[in-house]
Order: C-alpha cells, then structure tokens, then sequence
C-alpha cells in the first residue's frame, strides 16, 4: 500500500451528498469526512441556520457551524424549483450516500423520495434523520433535541435528587442520533458490497433517544420503579459520585467489591469493609448516602488532585472535575490530538484512530455556497449553464435573506 492511500482515510473513494442541516445530520457526516469521505454540503438558499447560532463568530460564521463542518466542500441549491431538482440527480449521478433531515414527506413531494431515487440509483444508500419519524402516533412532527429529550425521558433523570425535570447540557439527542447514523450508514456500504443494491435508512431522533435511556428502562422493565434524578450518583453502583476533598471536587467510581477494597485501604479506612451496610455493591447502593458521608469525612483531609494521581496508579477510575478551559488545555487532550489548530480554525479532533488509516482537515468549514461553481464543474455542467442558473437563483454563491 503507498503512502497516500493511508494518508486518504478509511473512507476515501466514499461520496456523500449532504443535504442536512443542524446538528445530527452534519455531526455525522462530518465523522465520515474526516476519515476521508467526500462530502457535498448542499444547502438551502437561506443556507444551515447554525452559521447563525453565535455568538462567538469566527468570519461571518458561528462557532456553533464551525465545530461540525468541516471538510466539507458548499454549494446553494434551492429545491423547490425544477432546475434546482434536476440539479440535485446531477450530483447524485455516481454518490454512494444521500444524507438529508428534511421535514418527512418534503422529499417524496418533490419527487425525491426513495422510491423514485432507487430506479434512477439502484446503488443509493438514502439516509433520512428526522424527528420522529413519517408515521405512527408522532409521525411527521417536528424534533429538537431539548424537546426528544423531554420526551424520551431524559429529563426525568438528570439532575438532583427532587430537582425539577433538567435538560442534559449537550444537544446529547442529536450528537447521539449522529453517531447512531454513522453506524447505519457504514452498515450499509457493508452490506452493499454482498447485495450489489443500496437501501433507505430510517433514523430518527426519539428512537435514538430512547436507545440511550440505559440503565434507567431496563431497570424500569424489570423492577416496575419509575426511575428518577439521582444527581451524580449511579443508580445501579456505588460509590460511583462526586465526592468533596479539601482542595477540589472529584468523581470517583468503584464499580466492585475490589475496587471499593482499594479505595478503603488508600484512603486507610478497613473498617467499612466490614460494615454490613457496605459488603455487597447491592448494599453501598441502597445505602450510598451514609456510605458517601463516611468517605468524604476522610477524603476532606486530603488533596484531591493528588489522591487522584493514586488512584488512577492503583486501577481505580477516579478523576478531577474540570472546567471546559481546563479540558482544552490538558496535556492529555494535545496529546490524543483532540485540540485542532490549522489556519485559523479550531475545533475537536475526532476520537476515532486507526492503525493506518488516517483523518485529516482538507477542507476548512465552508463559506455558504464557496464551492458552488467548482462542484457543478465536475458534475458536467457547461460554464454558461452554470452561469445561467446562477442568474436564475437556483444555485447560489451567497446566503438569500
């Protein structure tokens, strides 16, 4: 194998038309791009609304857009007209995956849909990411994160103990429903190569919600109890929580009876061990609260971020609490490459590595419709028709109000 074939990335030769906007969706395909795949970005004329999502800005675009587009080429494309359409099959002529989060039915009115691309692209994998669906009770509603969380029961189990109902602090519904869309679209290159033929893919962001609802629904199914917030304590372990010491605030999980033997001996109290209310797992949970009051009464005596170093020396999971500046600044995070810096840009490196393979930044976020004249190029189109559809508005080069 040459240099530049591992250097191109797991996906390189994968061509991904992305008609997405938000989060899931460009989260998603901006995971397959950086292992190599080539994403179209194809927006609507008033262009992805999260390059309006700021501040910060960072020239003319938010944060917000930066930090999930980037190599990406853009074009403006307005599919409510005919040519805009007819624009579209061009691009798909020869793409491997179709990514749109169009409100359910928008395609098929514009005679898009599946249905009608799979005649024309017998090898088409068309994903769409919607809300909750075309049908069922809830089919055809709109979806937003905050809201599927609310709905999917997320609220319910996050924050303090008798706290009112508190959305997660990440869009975790719609990072979560790109990571779930990922996977189906791998799965379906993977099982393209034994078919021959592409498939539709039905992603939603209440399944995946309710996906991601573990422990707390298999605890529901089996034990009948209605889960509710325990603040930063598991339900199902313990000790598995925050905990005070005298410099910092840290989390510590023992997930077993080793474990919390280790943490007894560092922190030089055996006699909970042969406390009848902390010999089993079983026992620490049902009695975690006296369990943490005996335990930060000797963890206030020391430093936190020292205990932690031991710890994490002795095999047992325990760390710090830190900020989002002291997350960046970590010598961890330089060293796994999670900080990107190139040309001006910022952003999160990708967690996922390879043995050979490799990611990279080859295309910075785009500006709205940057590359518009350069993807219609390589679709065929001719310089006057280019031209022609331009004057016409059907595809853009700036943003319409």
């Amino acid at each position: 194998m040459q240099k530049n074939d591992i250097l191109a990335g797991a996906l390189a030769g994968t061509r991904i038309i992305d008609l997405s906007r938000v989060l899931g969706g460009p989260y998603c395909s901006q995971m397959l791009a950086d292992h190599g795949a080539e994403v179209i970005k194809v927006e609507p004329p008033r262009g992805d609304e999260t390059r309006d999502w700021g501040p910060p800005f960072h020239e003319g675009n938010a944060a917000y857009y930066l930090g999930v587009n980037r190599n990406k080429r853009s074009m403006g494309l307005d599919l409510g007209s005919d040519q805009g359409r007819d624009v579209l099959l061009r691009l798909l002529d020869g793409a491997d995956i179709l990514l749109e989060n169009y409100k359910p039915g928008t395609m098929e009115k514009w005679g898009l849909g599946y249905e009608v691309l799979r005649e024309r692209f017998p090898g088409l994998i068309h994903c769409r990411v919607s809300g909750f669906g075309a049908d069922g009770p809830l089919g055809g509603y709109p979806g937003y994160d905050a809201i599927v969380q609310a709905m999917a029961g997320w609220f319910s189990i996050n924050g303090e103990k008798g706290s009112a109902p508190t959305r997660l602090g990440i869009a975790g519904v719609d990072m979560g429903t790109g990571l779930y869309t990922a996977v189906a679209i791998l799965m379906a290159l993977v099982e393209r190569t034994r078919s021959g033929t592409g498939q539709y893919i039905d992603m939603t962001l209440y399944d995946c919600a309710v996906a991601l609802m573990h422990p707390h629904i298999p605890n529901y199914q089996y034990s009948g109890k209605i889960p509710g917030p325990t603040g930063n304590a598991h339900p199902n372990i313990s000790p598995y929580d925050t905990f005070r010491t005298r410099t910092v605030d840290i989390f510590i999980g023992a997930g077993n009876n080793g474990a919390f033997r280790k943490l007894c001996e560092l922190l030089d109290c055996p006699e909970l061990l042969t406390d009848e209310r902390f010999r089993s797992n079983a026992d620490r949970v049902e009695y975690r609260e006296p369990l943490k009051v005996e335990l930060e009464s000797r963890l206030m005596r020391v430093d936190g971020e020292a205990l932690c170093h031991q710890l994490l020396e002795a095999g047992l999971p325990a760390g710090p609490i830190y900020n989002t500046a002291q997350v960046v600044a970590h010598p961890h995070t330089q060293f796994r490459g999670m900080n990107l810096e190139q040309d001006g840009y910022r952003g999160i490196g990708t967690p996922i590595k390879f043995s050979r393979s490799r990611a990279s930044v080859r295309h910075l976020p785009p500006q709205f419709g940057q590359h518009t004249r350069e993807i219609l190029l390589e679709a065929g189109l001719e310089q006057a028709q280019i031209e022609a559809l331009l004057a016409d508005g059907v595809v853009l080069e700036s943003r319409r109000g």
